[in-house]
């Protein structure tokens, strides 16, 4: 038995270590996205203006008057003071072609004060330039920036994919460290003193067993991030109750018809300032999202800055109809079915944002350990591959040359 969880170990290990090898190291970068972001393109972040902000619902306006070929697709609804108000866009479709408008960018950063256009990116295309560069490696993260294949994501299943057996090859791995009973100590020693090979060993085999369950969580919480829909819903709903909403459960929408209307953002926001109010929400709405595919609004509930949520749960959501205001339900951290709240703690899990920047920074040395391991494993494998090569070669030599004796 051991032998055959060694050999599923092996090749466990092979096939997904590039993968988590660069998903380790991208994951301790974007732990500090939007800090990294704002170092590398201050004019993309700090206003120029120091006069009051204008709110966020007229600072859209504008931009949809000043360009007609773009809609508002995310707002901030308030700017942080002293920075820009970031706002990401679609094309509008082209009366004449019937097609979408060509847009180079989706993400506009605005000055909130004059709602003057500081700049204007592609968030996530790949690009090392420093206006790109953290979106990009945001978005390599999770998708390795693979291209869609018929409408089939390939990336985000891939690495979805490689979280699954990353899961997996985690429960063999543990088994593995531990050959017997007496000789536990040595799993989580390291032999510093003796270097080279044997040091290799234990940073993968010690250094694996003192994180394990993190590293479990992050795999868990990887392939939930990616996979959601299609594979950890559908599991969770076995043991517990799933809450429908919008985004999960496309039965509640009615079908789009066409020359629908849309209900105005600021109607949209006092409807979701009343739902917040009965709802006792302590934050106020925060960020409104247009869910085209679905002609639908999602409202967070957060303050200025807080989008990603700094701590605990992350932050509310709600959702409407937006050709009728009608609600589409609602995600309200910690509260709901047992099913509901294992959803919920997934990303603050992954991102290390449960635990505020305590978290953040555990998830930035996770992701390191992660491609350490990787880097190890792959390391111990040529190694030993190597040696296996040496040894066949030599008992073929062997052979060969006992077969000379004989004909002589």
């Amino acid at each position: 038995m051991r032998r055959q969880f060694v050999r599923l170990h092996r090749w466990f290990g092979v096939a997904t270590a590039l993968f988590l090898f660069l998903a380790g190291l991208t994951g301790a970068i974007i732990a500090w996205d939007h800090e990294l972001d704002a170092w590398l393109n201050p004019s993309f972040y700090k206003a120029r203006t120091a006069a009051p902000a204008l709110s966020g619902l007229e600072l859209a306006n504008r931009l949809e008057a000043a360009d007609p070929r773009l809609q508002v697709s995310y707002l901030p609804l308030e700017a942080e003071p002293g920075s820009t108000l970031q706002i990401m866009v679609l094309p509008r479709t082209d009366p004449a072609t019937h097609r979408p408008y060509p847009l180079d960018f989706n993400q506009v950063a605005v000055d909130p004060a004059t709602g003057a256009v500081q700049g204007r990116r592609e968030w996530g295309v790949v690009s090392f330039a420093p206006i790109n560069l953290i979106p990009f490696i945001y978005r390599f993260h999770y998708t390795l920036t693979l291209p869609f294949a018929g409408g089939f994501d390939i990336g985000t299943w891939l690495m979805g994919c490689v979280g699954i057996v990353w899961v997996f090859d985690s429960a063999i791995a543990l088994w593995l460290s531990f050959p017997s009973f007496k000789a536990w100590r040595k799993s989580f020693a390291f032999r510093f003193k003796r270097g080279g090979y044997a040091l290799t060993f234990d940073l993968h085999r010690s250094g694996g067993v003192w994180i394990w369950g993190l590293l479990l969580i992050m795999a868990v919480t990887s392939v939930s991030m990616n996979l959601s829909a299609p594979v950890v819903r559908p599991i969770v709903s076995v043991f517990s109750k799933l809450t429908p909403n919008a985004l999960t459960n496309p039965e509640m929408l009615r079908a789009p018809q066409p020359g629908d209307p849309v209900l105005s953002r600021e109607r949209i926001v006092q409807i979701a300032r009343d739902a917040g109010a009965a709802q006792h929400l302590k934050a106020p709405p925060g960020g409104l999202y247009y869910v085209e595919f679905i002609h639908a609004y999602g409202v967070g509930f957060y303050t200025p800055g807080n989008d990603h949520g700094d701590a605990g749960l992350g932050n509310p959501w709600m959702y409407w109809d937006a050709a009728t205001g009608k609600p589409l339900g609602a995600q309200i951290p910690g509260k709901g079915t047992a099913g509901d709240i294992f959803t919920q703690v997934q990303f603050p899990l992954h991102s290390g944002r449960i635990l505020g920047l305590g978290g953040r920074i555990l998830v930035s040395v996770l992701g390191l350990a992660v491609a350490v391991l990787s880097a190890t494993g792959l390391l111990i494998w040529l190694k030993k591959l190597n040696a296996r090569r040496r040894s066949a070669h030599n008992a073929n030599t062997a052979r060969d040359s006992g077969r000379s004796v004989v004909r002589s």
